[in-house]
């Protein structure tokens, strides 16, 4: 009997795992799909990325019940527990990672046909990157329970706020030399906000990473 019990939960644990592994994976081409789109201004593809974030949605529900239905039957202990409530909450922040990427996918929309007259444009493309990166990485790291490659996700937050805040100087610019660009600007502004944001949330991830590999948080500063 225990060890039909240890068994049950070990495949409950894998499924956790597997759905977390599919919204990372489709949060991921998300942001690329998202970028694509921005660039190239291509409408259909935001608007496949808007769609595709029920499907995101979804995957988060199930990840919801699933765990609550582990905790009810199976009453994890420790390392178990922790594990389960860690994936709570990165699903709970993957979901926002599609959200992000589904709002710059609609201001790719909003943006117009002069979008290859912003120099800053060709600066998003790579901070966008980088916080891809950032969610491959932290998402190979949960699944390996790698506490390591959690604390260099966390240092490479600093490359995205770095490109945020160049960005920033250089909108800011742009607008004021060019009154009339305002409004594609603000919404520039705004997916460089977004990206930001990803970068913080996979910073949020390899936090829990780390506690759900090590039991502790990761000191602040570290890398």
């Amino acid at each position: 009997m225990q060890e039909h019990t240890v068994k049950a939960f070990d495949e409950d644990i894998t499924r956790l795992r597997g759905l977390i592994a599919e919204m990372g994976g489709l949060a991921e081409a998300a942001i690329q799909e998202a970028m694509d789109a921005l660039i190239q201004g291509d409408d259909d593809l935001a608007k496949k990325v808007v769609k595709g974030d029920k499907k995101i949605d979804a995957l988060e529900s199930e990840v919801d019940k699933l765990a609550v239905r582990i905790i009810a039957l199976r009453a994890p202990m420790a390392d178990d527990l922790r594990e389960v409530i860690a994936a709570l909450k990165i699903a709970g922040v993957v979901e926002r990672i599609g959200d992000y990427s589904k709002n710059i996918a609609k201001a790719s929309k909003e943006i117009g046909p002069n979008r290859k007259k912003f120099e800053p444009l060709t600066l998003l493309p790579a901070m966008a990157e980088v916080a891809g990166e950032m969610v491959h990485d932290v998402l190979t790291a949960y699944a390996a329970r790698d506490a390591e490659l959690a604390r260099e996700v966390i240092a490479t937050d600093e490359k995205v706020d770095a490109f945020y805040n160049s960005i920033f100087r250089n909108l800011v610019s742009h607008m004021v030399e060019n009154p009339s660009t305002i409004s594609s600007a603000a919404q520039l502004l705004f997916v460089a906000r977004n990206l930001e944001r990803i970068g913080d949330h996979a910073t949020n991830v390899a936090e829990m990473v780390h506690f759900a590999a090590t039991g502790n948080y990761p000191p602040d500063g570290d890398a």
